[in-house]
């Protein structure tokens, strides 16, 4: 940490466990401490006028987008690209308070504290947050990033159709978040996110701080397998067309295979509709979706495959057809080395126990990493729980994620390249 330029000075724990809990409030599910924001709804507009209106209490320059990701700076001792931290304030349908908030509201921490110790950085710093990261109503997951980095272009994204029939566009109208600001957007210094873990190593390890040196690579893919509709009595099983059964046996499959490509890979069958979904009906149709997860990308493809032959093999013999449409796919993204070395050398000079490691979920920071050296912050989650109003992480671990934000952050800032 010798490299920050003012290593004494450390956040206030009170003020963001406040804000983090003010924000939670908005959407916030009955008799937990968990909160649902889907992308674009009102419960997000509300809790973007609030983190907005925390902005400008900061006196900090507010931009907006085309997608609506915001971006409040701090001004610096001299112009140019800024330092930025930040993540997402949209949550999914059974989301947490941390989750993607803890990395913006950390973000308006830094700047306060500078602020109330007279500290003005070298560089400027910003704090953003992206639209849809969780792609929970609009997929892709961490679109407002991709956008913002200009891997989707603009118009693509306004036209996508989010779960319950609405078009991004329209719905960042009628919220007032369609912004003017250009994108792609302002290429930064370099961009650090702050996030708790969403898994138990840190926990199980006793570590506080992980200093994130890669992120998993994302497949997202959703099958339609169509089958013929029948009476559930009277069907015999020989001459039954039944995609249910297709469907059962991919989830079977996915979890399988990834048992036996070990390592990191991870599969997800998450989500399932039946049509007509009836108890004594056979189904016409079943729709589901697969997540697949690796941080190799050479193993991630092999997944890939042996599911779709899997699935052909299924329809086949069941005598159903499918169609498949990719929601996401994202290659595995490595860090900036240094920006890691940094964030763990900043942690170790705080007095925090510091362990590198990847990320097995996705984040804006693996968008920022197209174009900006790039690195991430972890927190401890309790019992590794997240996408669960369930998930939590202690004062104290907040305040260590924080205060190693702040000063990576400051080192940064002082940085010549």
């Amino acid at each position: 940490m010798d490299s920050s330029p003012h290593p004494a000075l450390r956040i206030d724990i009170s003020r963001l466990s406040s804000r983090l809990a003010e924000l939670a409030a908005i959407g916030a599910i009955d008799g937990t401490e968990g909160c649902a924001r889907l992308a674009l709804t009102e419960e997000d507009k509300a809790g973007r006028d609030l983190v907005v209106a925390w902005m400008r209490d900061l006196d900090l320059a507010i931009t907006i987008d085309g997608i609506g990701n915001v971006v409040g700076v701090m001004a610096g001792e001299i112009d140019g690209p800024p330092v930025m931290c930040g993540s997402h304030i949209d949550t999914v349908r059974t989301g947490g308070r941390y989750d993607g908030n803890l990395g913006v509201l950390a973000g308006l921490e830094v700047v306060e504290s500078l602020r109330a110790a007279g500290v003005t950085p070298h560089r400027p710093l910003a704090v953003a947050f992206f639209t849809d990261e969780e792609g929970a109503r609009f997929p892709p997951d961490m679109l407002g990033s991709l956008v913002y980095v200009g891997g989707m272009p603009l118009e693509e994204a306004l036209d996508i159709e989010g779960i319950d029939g609405a078009i991004l566009g329209s719905e960042l109208e009628r919220i007032g978040y369609a912004g003017v600001a250009p994108l792609p957007g302002l290429v930064p210094h370099a961009f650090v996110e702050l996030h708790v873990e969403q898994g138990p190593v840190l926990e199980v390890e006793g570590i506080t701080v992980g200093a994130v040196e890669s992120v998993q690579g994302i497949s997202w893919t959703e099958v339609e397998v169509t089958g013929q509709s029948n009476h559930a009595g009277t069907t015999p099983m020989s001459m039954r067309r039944d995609p249910g059964v297709v469907a059962a046996a991919c989830m079977q499959f996915a979890r399988e295979l990834a048992l036996e490509l070990g390592g990191t890979q991870v599969s997800t069958v998450g989500r399932v509709n039946l049509h007509p979904n009836l108890v004594n009906v056979v189904p016409a149709s079943a729709t589901f979706t697969v997540d697949l997860r690796n941080t190799d990308e050479q193993l991630l493809q092999e997944a890939e495959r042996r599911f779709h032959e899997f699935l052909a093999a299924a329809a086949v013999a069941e005598n159903c057809t499918v169609e498949t449409k990719t929601l996401a796919r994202f290659e595995p993204v490595v860090f900036d080395p240094s920006v890691v070395d940094l964030v763990e050398s900043t942690a170790a000079g705080l007095g925090y126990s510091v362990k590198r490691m990847p990320s097995g979920a996705g984040h804006d920071a693996q968008m920022m990493a197209r174009v900006c050296p790039t690195a991430m912050v972890f927190t401890p989650s309790r019992d590794g729980i997240s996408h669960n109003p369930a998930e939590y992480t202690s004062p104290e671990d907040l305040e260590a994620g924080a205060n190693v934000l702040l000063h990576t952050m400051l080192s940064l800032s002082q940085s010549a390249t």
